[in-house]
């Protein structure tokens, strides 16, 4: 009896097994059934057969930030003005450069930047196919605009590059006034290299190599942040030293600033010539009083105008000469340039090792003799773009001697109008107030 139930009880569960296997064999072969049904309804697509996808429509990205941005930098400039002018109160001013740090700087990034604007607006100048949005023009415009009629506002409160060094500048001490004339070239030289580079196709130096943008975006490459830290930490005993020794832009703010209608001035009424201002100035912006005697005849001083005058051109030839001389060094700016010399030193066993850029260029299987003919191009371009650059350079160069031969009379202490920031910084030493 007992052998009968197992007997039952085993067969019993094989039924059920057999039954599961039929009915999955059932299933998979409708399932067989229906697709092929299906693949004979909805034949596979075709695709020599013309068909075109439509266009991908991305919406624009909007623009009310950017309105506000320009809205903002024209309030700001105009305030800025006002207090360097009128207000002349040096706390002021300097809540108002904590307040474009932290707009300008930290919210937008260091975005948009007038500084790297430069280069937008060469751009748009070299190729005519290059658009220039009415935004960066602007930004580009409206400082030096503000800097013709009332100085340098813009460095005083508004540039975010200047305020993060205003705001490390605890112990500033006074570059030697020679050396401060001689390291006023190097924003010459930059800018001039910042145009070869737009010129050429080669980049923008000036953002590549912004060393503040890091700090701003909390993020950047490692030699960039310790460059920019280290700017930091020279500018606690030298004030500003990007704004003084590197700003390309500044190139142009302190020309524009020279022609200023309006400017920051020491004192409210007559210098009583306390040398108080001076002392409290850290970037040397302020000018002495002359020599109640001349110096000199005037006649010695025009026959030595005139012979500097004679010098510029000379200087422009020179400046032609040697900057088509630099168009090897120069041309290694562009990348095709670059990678040609990179593919040539490996051929010939002068690295033993290789770079992402040379083994992506040997994957796409293009001949170097096509890559050095191009790169041989584009040297040719930097030749002509060299030449340019130099006579830039002699030029700007004639021009300081001739600025520095000039003696001018003071009757008291006054800022320099190209190199004064307008920080407000010897408002408050000057014992002179304003009546009230």
């Amino acid at each position: 009896m007992s052998f009968k139930f197992q007997v039952s009880s085993f067969k019993f569960p094989s039924f059920r097994i057999f039954a599961s296997l039929r009915s999955m064999i059932l299933l998979l072969w409708i399932g067989f059934s229906v697709s092929a049904q299906a693949e004979f309804r909805f034949p596979m697509p075709e695709f020599a057969s013309g068909y075109e996808h439509p266009p991908v429509v991305v919406p624009a990205p909007s623009t009310a930030m950017i309105g506000w941005d320009v809205v903002v930098l024209l309030i700001t400039l105009t305030l800025a003005a006002f207090l360097v002018l009128k207000r002349r109160k040096r706390r002021e001013i300097f809540l108002l450069t904590l307040f474009s740090l932290i707009y300008f700087g930290f919210v937008r990034n260091g975005c948009i930047c007038s500084v790297g604007s430069v280069q937008n607006v060469a751009a748009g100048l070299f190729d005519s196919s290059i658009g220039v949005p009415v935004t960066v023009l602007i930004f580009f415009a409206a400082p030096l605009i503000f800097a013709l009629l009332f100085g340098r506002v813009f460095c005083a409160a508004v540039c975010p590059l200047g305020a993060i060094q205003e705001m490390v500048a605890i112990k500033p001490v006074k570059v030697p006034p020679a050396v401060e004339k001689v390291l006023s070239m190097v924003p010459v030289i930059y800018l001039g290299l910042a145009m070869v580079s737009v010129a050429t196709g080669s980049g923008f130096l000036i953002c590549r190599y912004d060393p503040f943008v890091g700090f701003f975006r909390m993020g950047a490459s490692f030699p960039m942040l310790l460059v920019g830290g280290l700017l930091l930490l020279l500018g606690v005993f030298v004030a500003r030293p990007y704004c003084r020794f590197l700003c390309p832009y500044g190139v142009l703010l302190n020309w524009a600033s020279k022609l200023s209608r309006r400017h920051a001035t020491i004192t409210p009424s007559d210098c009583i010539q306390c040398n108080l201002c001076a002392d409290s100035c850290p970037y040397n912006a302020i000018l002495e009083p002359t020599a109640e005697k001349a110096p000199e005849s005037r006649g010695t001083g025009a026959r030595r105008l005139g012979k500097l005058m004679l010098l510029v051109p000379v200087l422009i030839v020179i400046g032609v000469v040697v900057g088509g001389l630099l168009k090897d060094p120069l041309s290694r700016m562009h990348p095709t340039v670059a990678l040609a010399e990179r593919i040539a030193g490996e051929e010939l066993g002068r690295y033993s090792t290789t770079t992402i850029e040379s083994e992506t260029f040997r994957a796409s299987d293009t001949p170097n003799e096509m890559l050095y003919e191009q790169a041989a191009g584009i040297k040719g371009d930097f030749a002509v773009a060299g030449r340019w650059f130099g006579a830039f350079i002699g030029l700007v160069i004639g021009f300081k001697l001739i600025a520095v031969s000039i003696l001018r009379k003071r009757t008291g202490y006054e800022p320099d109008k190209g190199t004064c920031l307008s920080c407000g910084r010897c408002f408050k030493y000057c014992p002179v107030k304003e009546k009230t």
